[in-house]
């Protein structure tokens, strides 16, 4: 076994090759040694060790029937939205792994992508005599305790930088209460502290958000909200199934319809664009990534709009599934950055450029 420690005395460097875990085997920590409570979390993280072993590994990397890959996420998204994050950032890493690194996740691994970058707090990388060190605080890492290894973004002598990481150092800390939300709870997005934790370069300065999978990724996650869309509005569905609508209730789930069935028809499309296109010599992918958050975002806030006041309060407060969709994916379209998104498209449409044709 190949642990953290070895990746200090290894002198690793970022050339691609073979498997990602030459970074190390490294183990989350065990709900029952206390490192995750005996509730929804765990549950969860018992969902994604089992995708991570029985089906991630038949999901296609972008570029490749990337249709499949986003009704896989828009399936899990269905399921349990904090499930669906969890594979997402997996699936995400190991398409990043392959992108920039030339490897992938070995067997046994559950990998997390921890790239949010607030004004504070932050992970600072130093250079070692073995090669990178990091210290400091990442926010929203989603599998704080499940993931046994994390791609993690830091701010280096040289620019901003990716790292892969063996979680299983000492020096790897997550921070309890650092989630007191209701929606995605169950995603374990604690703040995590790294403490001279060893770590390797993986490509670059920048290449993490320069290459076309990072603008393909994105539409990624949109297939988790789009999922989660469908979960929201799966009893008004079945409402209509019985004959149990009125005139009311039958013209939200009409709205709805044409919401989702659009939303559905947009994501076919943007998984061809991209098969047609994964190494963006068209120069279309920043804009069409942009669209395609921006509608699906808009459609999941009118979809929980339509449902919630066809259906009142009932399923809110009797259909266990259902409030837990309606809070988690309330909290997850915030990943979209709302009007502040919309303004960066607006801006590029106005450039004029050749993505925007």
């Amino acid at each position: 076994m190949i642990t953290s420690t070895d990746v200090a005395r290894s002198g690793v460097s970022s050339a691609g090759g073979g498997r990602a875990s030459d970074v190390g085997e490294g183990r989350a920590p065990d709900a029952r040694e206390g490192g995750m409570p005996d509730t929804g979390e765990r549950r969860t993280s018992a969902m994604f060790a089992g995708f991570v072993e029985r089906e991630a590994p038949a999901v296609p990397l972008p570029g490749r029937s990337t249709g499949r890959r986003f009704a896989v996420l828009t399936s899990l998204g269905r399921r349990d939205l904090s499930l669906a994050r969890l594979a997402e950032g997996h699936l995400d890493a190991a398409a990043i792994l392959h992108e920039v690194d030339g490897s992938l996740p070995g067997p046994g691994e559950r990998w997390g992508v921890w790239a949010a970058r607030p004004p504070s707090p932050v992970v600072n990388a130093t250079r070692t005599e073995d090669g990178w060190s990091l210290s400091g605080v990442k926010p929203y890492c989603s599998g704080a305790r499940c993931c046994t290894h994390a791609l993690v973004t830091a701010e280096a002598d040289d620019g901003y930088r990716l790292f892969a990481v063996a979680l299983d150092h000492p020096g790897v800390t997550p921070l309890p209460g650092t989630w007191p939300a209701v929606g995605m709870a169950d995603s374990d997005s604690l703040d995590v502290s790294f403490t001279d934790v060893p770590a390797r370069a993986v490509g670059e300065p920048g290449a993490y958000v320069e290459r076309p999978g990072f603008l393909h990724g994105g539409v990624g996650v949109a297939a988790c909200w789009l999922g989660g869309a469908h979960a929201v509005a799966a009893p008004l569905y079945e409402r209509s199934g019985t004959g149990r609508l009125n005139e009311h209730a039958a013209a939200h789930l009409g709205a709805v319809d044409v919401l989702l069935s659009t939303a559905d028809t947009v994501m076919r499309r943007a998984a061809e664009d991209i098969d047609a296109d994964p190494l963006d010599e068209r120069g279309q992918a920043r804009v069409r990534g942009m669209r395609v958050r921006a509608l699906v975002e808009k459609v999941c806030a009118e979809v929980l709009d339509h449902t919630g006041r066809a259906l009142g309060a009932g399923p809110l407060c009797h259909d266990e599934h259902h409030a837990r969709a309606v809070a988690d994916l309330t909290v997850y379209i915030r990943q979209h950055h709302a009007e502040g998104d919309l303004a960066q498209l607006g801006h590029a449409i106005g450039d004029g450029s050749r993505e925007t044709r």
